[in-house]
């Protein structure tokens, strides 16, 4: 029996890697979302395209405004995950599952994406590589966990690649992998695997995936993200896709279970809807009876996260249009470094933000197709049967390949001739097919092409009692081998941060202490990460490095971020932690303050000219105090405090509110000092509430300075009047 773990708890990885050659998978096969047909009430709002809400999550940080709701959206939403340490990927997973990820898609489950060979006396059938067996099922028990957590199911996905892909099939059926890209021309094309034996592993693979429900995702989008200019490579895309799902239900599989890998191919500053949008609808006008899992561009991100978020929330507009089954959300930080922990989590956030803002928009906006976006699809469309027409022509995709036809950059029917061309004698692979001799028997189930069985049999591994498929019992276990880098020698290395003892800040792995500065330097573009660098290492930062310049003008200066890492840590027990804050029902404080009839002086006190932060404690408008019916005499800005003093006597006031931004020489606690001895030498400190507050404050300044508060970043009026109520009570 698992043990649930608790929201205030860190997984505890050391025990979930325990007894791991006992555990099964409880379910296996792909889920979507529930989606309720009458919308979702949540909050005061009502959604249209939103699923069933989580049990446990984390909403937008403006979900405070809303009651803190939560809304999930219709579609399975994606995260990549790719620290290369699976124990820190079980971290990030918990993390991005939380915050509304479904299908998590760990990268370097399999050790590599691309596996060029078996390694040496593996054994057929058994599962491809050893210490995979143990990265996956650790993954999967967390998910158990973690969808327990959650309350709902999550799909977790890696990839079925190389020349050992039908062996991880197997792998991944026996471990209860619930998707995985799948794709024999990304094979032949991108990593030069002979496209003969490509295609024989494709079925054997497919086949198997289909039995176990893996949902399939195919790999055709990286023609665009190869080719010069991927915008033109659209036909082909098309023709790419079609090869796919024909080949994948020829091997077996079901449609429902055929997603294709779509991403918009084209990026601001370009006109990007023209190109993505009639994409999108020729795609779904083809591909009607197959899933779409629509992927974000990435490749156009630079370095700067902000401008791959604002790409990323127009193509999941366009996704919304088009009714995309999943959203992946690839992480802002892609194009720079190993995706960060926080980074999944923006990546998610941006669908969820886009997808709760504009729920419904096919309720209110119809796409028009009887005007340029209907004409654009169908010339797509046009252009890829030409191609494939083509392609049939020459000999067929085989041939084709051999001459160049893909990932050329010109719009078809023109050619540049910059295409990839295999050898379809060559490649990985290449003479390694054997044919099986027409009396070839595997007793095993989900086994692709001639099976010379024995009739009367109700599966065909009742022959040896069962094979792992049916009985997981047979399942060979094999720990990671390597006696030096394992989980727990890095297990045993982080220790002390993951339990609690130890604090070191982290993006990638637990206690790698790295961290993002962020300034603007006011120099030119040579300048800038130079002067950047040097004073990181002033900072003490070890091995920094610019990761993002943007110059904001060629003379005025540049934004520069800049990562390094720290070598020092902060021992936890040292810490000083506030207390919460307990704040009183915003019904007792309405009454309180109605019943006292609560009055306020206020202002900005010495030589401060600020105000904003004053007036949204103050006014209605932005959830001031007068929202709970406060009523208060402002006084402006650099106001003496004798001033504040008298007007608090002169009418009646029941608290005084000051607030201070300058902080040289300590002018804010001087003068948050002189408030209290005023009101002392005039003999009104025990009938007046004394109150603090700027970016510079914090809440322990209230003791030192003898007030009865004081506030900093983040404050809002109802913690202001949270604080008088409270003080008010103890007065009396």
């Amino acid at each position: 029996m698992k043990k649930p773990i608790k929201p205030e708890e860190k997984l505890d990885i050391e025990d979930l890697v325990q007894g791991l050659e006992n555990y099964h998978p409880p379910r296996k096969g792909w889920t979507w979302r529930i989606k309720p047909a009458d919308g979702v009430e949540m909050g005061p709002f009502h959604f249209k395209d939103m699923s069933t809400p989580l049990k446990k999550s984390i909403g937008l940080p403006a979900s405070k405004y809303f009651d803190f709701i939560d809304p999930q959206p219709s579609c399975v939403v994606t995260t990549e995950i790719a620290s290369g340490r699976f124990e820190d990927d079980i971290r990030r997973m918990r993390m991005a599952a939380w915050h509304g990820a479904d299908h998590l898609m760990v990268i370097r489950t399999t050790g590599q994406s691309h596996i060029d060979g078996l390694l040496e006396g593996t054994p057929e059938g058994i599962g491809g590589v050893p210490i995979t067996r143990k990265q996956i099922r650790a993954s999967r028990k967390a998910c158990d966990l973690i969808e327990e957590e959650v309350g709902r199911p999550i799909n977790f996905h890696s990839y079925v690649s190389g020349v050992a892909g039908p062996e991880v099939a197997v792998l991944f059926a026996e471990e209860g992998i619930n998707g995985a890209h799948q794709d024999p021309q990304y094979n032949v094309l991108y990593r030069n695997v002979n496209m003969y034996r490509s295609f024989v592993d494709a079925a054997e693979a497919k086949h198997v995936m289909a039995g176990a429900r893996i949902f399939q995702i195919d790999g055709a989008h990286n023609a665009n993200a190869t080719a010069k200019a991927g915008w033109l490579v659209m036909p082909e895309l098309m023709v790419q896709h079609g090869i796919n799902c024909a080949f994948s239900v020829a091997a077996g599989m079901d449609k429902q279970l055929i997603g294709l890998s779509t991403v918009p191919p084209n990026s601001p500053p370009a006109p990007k809807l023209w190109y993505d949008l009639p994409y999108a609808v020729a795609l779904r006008d083809f591909f009607s009876e197959y899933k779409m899992r629509a992927q974000q561009n990435t490749r156009y991100i630079e370095a700067d996260i902000e401008e791959a978020i604002r790409t990323h929330t127009v193509d999941t507009l366009i996704s919304m249009l088009t009714r995309a089954d999943v959203q992946s959300t690839i992480t802002p930080d892609e194009g720079r470094n190993v995706p960060w922990h926080y980074n999944n989590i923006r990546g998610v956030q941006t669908v969820k933000q886009t997808w709760a803002a504009l729920d419904g928009i096919n309720e209110l906006l119809t796409l028009r197709y009887d005007g340029p976006l209907g004409e654009m699809a169908r010339d797509i469309k046009e252009r890829a049967v030409g191609f494939l027409e083509e392609i049939i022509e020459v000999g067929g995709y085989f041939a084709a390949v051999e001459r160049g036809f893909f990932v050329d950059s010109a719009k078809y029917p023109d050619r540049n001739g910059d295409g990839i061309a295999r050898d379809g004698a060559g490649g990985v692979g290449a003479d390694t097919l054997v044919p099986r001799d027409p009396d070839y028997m595997a007793p095993v189930c989900d086994h692709f092409g001639n099976n010379a069985l024995p009739d009367g049999l109700n599966k065909p591994c009742d022959l040896i009692g069962g094979c792992t498929l049916c009985d997981p019992s047979k399942i060979v276990f094999i720990d990671e081998l390597d006696p030096d880098d394992n989980c727990h020698k890095r297990l045993e290395t982080t220790r002390p941060y993951r339990t609690g003892g130890k604090i070191k800040p982290e993006v990638e792995w637990a206690g790698d202490g790295i961290v993002l500065v962020q300034l603007f330097v006011p120099e030119n573009e040579d300048i800038a990460p130079v002067y950047a660098v040097e004073m990181a290492k002033k900072m003490g930062l070890g091995d920094p490095e610019v990761i993002n310049i943007q110059v904001m003008h060629p003379s005025e200066g540049c934004f520069v971020e800049v990562k390094g890492r720290v070598d020092f840590e902060i021992d936890r027990s040292s810490l000083k932690i506030p207390e919460k804050e307990v704040m009183l029902p915003e019904d007792e404080l309405r009454r309180v303050v109605k019943e006292v009839g609560l009055k306020v002086v206020a202002g900005t006190v010495g030589e401060d000219e600020h105000s904003v932060g004053l007036r949204e404690i103050l006014d209605i408008k932005h959830g001031g105090i007068e929202k709970y019916g406060v009523k208060y005499n402002y006084l402006g800005t650099s106001v003496p405090v004798d001033k504040l003093v008298d007007a608090a006597i002169e009418t009646g006031a029941h608290a005084i509110l000051i607030s201070t931004i300058i902080s040289h020489n300590d002018v804010h606690r001087a003068q948050m000092r002189k408030l209290a001895e005023l009101c002392i030498e005039k003999g009104i400190r025990d009938k007046v509430i004394l109150i603090a507050g700027g970016t510079q404050v914090n809440r322990e300044m209230a003791k030192e300075t003898g007030l009865d508060a004081t506030f900093g970043r983040g404050t809002k009026g109802l913690h202001v009047v949270n604080a008088m109520v409270k003080a008010l009570r103890s007065m009396r």
